[in-house]
């Protein structure tokens, strides 16, 4: 066992190297996109089985099963020590025009660090490689580490790959490095997830566009019909009104609405939506959100009347739910309300499932006290609204294993949006975060006199599963 301020110390030493490193992944763009330059993720991909091979991974190896090249490799120890494995991923978002900085030349202002993929995931990557840098030659748990390069295009291929390095990657212990903290001196554990699921929605009235002057006042245009059917899946107050997609748990945390409406940088005296506390509707309930919408462009438009429109709903699913049907059940709703006869095609796309977190294992007790140790603040019991489809795919290829949903994102980090960044305070606390959690396992296991199974905790229930967020602890 290292000490905790022996630990703290090597961080603190290290840490530039961290920023460094950061930095490195920062500068390339490895986005899933038709504008993105050809071979960059597999340039990314590169890079991090550099980074890995620096802090002492071996056997690292760029593996794809049919999608993303991602990178995996070990540390083995010893047989009698638990066996964890350390996930992020390295392709990020495309870049959105309202960012102040050119988004892959990282900046540092106000203690935190500007670019594409500083905190989703870059920060998660960066992460791991501190902890194994700080622990060195005292680790004493065996590592697998793999580092995603399809995230964020909704890791179609994950399962497969899963399976196909099964050996490579069988673990007691998974750290997902890819979820928000409250603050970034408020250390969290994520228990819930919602899932995803997607459906693209075409609507036809005639075969090509006609004059508004000739032809307007007898049929409604696409763009109106569609927009008219869209609006059906909401009530006036907001909450989704597809029958059978309800809230499937209730949440004991709370979520400040103020702090919530700065960090989405809501218009003034703009109305929440929906039904229930803001937690509850965060990480509980239902949400169906337009993300696309094709059409004529205003700059582009005349007295037409449009013949086509096509839309992309995002849903995300309650944790506990089969994303297929709720993503049906969408469809369903939408072909019950097209109106005036028009024709209507949906396209179904990705539906991932969420999670429910075990919160009795041993690993969850030592991330707890690890978190709150490099924090200085005790750790809370957070859901969140958005997807990571491996929390499923993992428990279901290794039943048993123990899933621990950490991060280093904050209200303020911006993912997926213009000038992402990550705070750098919380960088470091992260780091040493997990460098103690990883010295508590092994601690662990050698008073025990045996290695941790991992076997009462379970990585999710794609179906049937309910809770709270709130957890004891």
């Amino acid at each position: 066992m290292v000490s905790p301020s022996a630990l703290r110390g090597r961080v603190d030493a290290q840490f530039a190297h961290a920023v460094a490193d950061l930095e490195r992944l920062v500068r390339i763009p490895s986005y899933l996109a038709p504008s993105a330059p050809p071979g960059v993720l597999h340039r990314s991909a590169a890079e991090v089985a550099e980074l890995l091979n620096d802090v002492g991974v071996r056997d690292v190896a760029v593996v794809s099963a049919g999608g993303g090249p991602g990178v995996i490799g070990q540390i083995t120890v010893s047989d009698a020590v638990p066996t964890v494995l350390l996930y992020a991923h390295h392709d990020v978002q495309p870049v959105a025009n309202d960012w102040s900085t050119d988004p892959f030349e990282p900046v540092v202002k106000g203690g935190r660090l500007y670019g594409r993929g500083s905190a989703d995931d870059g920060a998660g990557v960066v992460v791991h490689l501190g902890a194994l840098r700080a622990l060195g030659g005292d680790l004493g748990v065996n590592v697998r580490v793999f580092i995603e390069g399809e995230e964020e295009a909704g890791s179609p291929t994950f399962g497969r790959l899963l399976r196909e390095h099964r050996d490579q990657l069988a673990a007691d212990v998974i750290v997902i490095a890819d979820c928000e903290n409250p603050a970034p001196d408020v250390p969290g554990l994520t228990v819930s997830l919602r899932g995803i699921a997607d459906l693209t929605v075409t609507l036809r009235v005639a075969d090509h566009a006609v004059h508004s002057g000739a032809f307007g006042g007898a049929f409604l245009d696409a763009p109106t019909l569609l927009a008219r059917l869209i609006a059906t899946l909401h009530d006036s107050s907001g909450a989704v009104a597809v029958a059978g997609l309800a809230p499937t748990g209730h949440s004991l945390e709370t979520v400040d609405e103020t702090e919530f409406r700065r960090a989405a940088a809501l218009v003034p005296g703009l109305e929440l939506a929906g039904r229930g506390s803001l937690a509850d509707r965060l990480w509980w309930s239902p949400a169906i959100d337009l993300i696309g919408f094709d059409s004529t462009s205003v700059e582009e438009s005349s007295n037409t009347i449009q013949a086509l429109a096509r839309a992309r709903l995002s849903l995300r699913v309650p944790p506990g739910m089969d994303a297929a049907r709720a993503q049906a059940l969408v469809g369903q709703h939408l072909r019950e309300r097209v109106e005036f006869g028009a024709e209507l095609v949906i396209e179904d796309g990705v539906a991932a499932g969420g999670f429910v977190a075990d919160t009795s294992g041993p690993a969850f007790a030592a991330a707890c006290q690890a978190l709150g140790e490099a924090y200085g603040h005790p750790v809370v019991f957070t859901g969140q609204g958005g997807s990571i489809p491996l929390a499923l795919d993992v428990g279901e290829v290794f039943p048993g294993i123990e899933v621990l949903l950490t991060g280093v994102e904050d209200h303020d980090s911006r993912a997926h949006s213009g000038d992402e960044s990550v705070s750098l305070p919380m960088l470091r606390r992260a780091i040493l975060a997990e460098a103690l959690l990883l010295d508590r396992l092994a601690t662990r296991a050698s008073a025990s006199g045996a290695r941790a199974s991992g076997a009462s905790a379970t990585g999710a229930s794609a179906t049937g599963a309910t809770g709270e967020s709130g957890v004891g602890g």
